[in-house]
C-alpha cells in the first residue's frame, strides 16, 4: 500500500474509489460506506440507464455534482467526465491496483456467474453472452478490463497525484492492502 499517512476519520470524509473493472471497487466502496455510515454512489448505476442507454452527460454531471454537495460520501467509478467534480472535493482518492492476473480471474468469473444467474445489474440491465463474446471493449467487460488495467496502474493515479497532490492519493496493490485499509478505516 503506497501511502505516507495513517488512516484518519477526516481523511475518509469524501472518498473516490477507482480501478479497473474486476478490481473490487464496488465491494470496497460499499463496505467502507457501511462502516462509516455514509452514502455511496456507484457511477455505473447512475450512468447506465435501462437497456444500457447512457445518461446524457450534462444530466450525469449535474446528478454527481448534487450528490457530492453532501459533507460525507463515497463515490465508486472511473468516469473521466466527472473527475473535475469529484477529485477536488475528495479527501481521499483510492486506487485499487491489483495484479492483472488477479483482476482478470475475478472479472471472468464474475461475468460468467452474472450471465448464468441472469443477475440484474443497474436499472434492469444484465450482462449477456453476446457482449462477453464481443470484440468491442465497450460491450465486453472482460476486454474492457484487460485494456484498461495499465491505465489504472500508471496513468490515472499519476494524473490524480498531479491534480490533488500525492497526500490525498492511496494505491492499494494487493488484496491484503485492501483488507488492511478497510480494517484501519473501520477501527478509527
Amino acid at each position: 500500500m503506497s501511502d505516507d499517512r495513517g488512516t484518519t476519520e477526516g481523511r475518509l470524509t469524501r472518498v473516490v474509489v477507482q480501478g479497473t473493472s474486476g478490481s473490487g471497487k464496488t465491494t470496497l466502496s460499499n463496505a467502507l460506506a457501511d462502516a462509516l455510515g455514509i452514502s455511496c454512489l456507484e457511477l455505473d448505476g447512475l450512468y447506465q440507464q435501462p437497456n444500457w442507454n447512457r445518461l446524457e452527460v450534462k444530466e450525469f454531471r449535474a446528478r454527481v455534482g448534487s450528490f457530492v454537495e453532501q459533507t460525507r460520501w463515497v463515490v465508486v467509478g472511473n468516469y473521466s467526465r466527472v473527475r473535475d467534480i469529484l477529485w477536488p472535493r475528495s479527501t481521499t482518492i483510492l486506487f485499487i491496483d491489483l495484479p492483472k492476473r488477479v483482476v482478470m480471474t475475478r472479472v471472468i468469473q464474475r461475468t460468467i456467474l452474472r450471465i448464468v444467474k441472469r443477475e440484474q445489474l443497474w436499472n434492469g440491465n444484465r450482462e449477456s453472452l453476446r457482449n462477453a463474446l464481443s470484440r468491442d471493449p465497450m460491450r465486453n467487460i472482460i476486454l474492457w478490463s484487460w485494456n484498461s488495467h495499465s491505465k489504472y496502474h500508471d496513468v490515472v493515479p499519476h494524473e490524480a497525484r498531479e491534480y490533488v497532490g500525492p497526500d490525498r492519493v492511496v494505491v492499494l496493490s494487493s488484496a491484503r492492502d485492501v483488507r488492511k485499509f478497510l480494517e484501519e478505516a473501520t477501527t478509527t
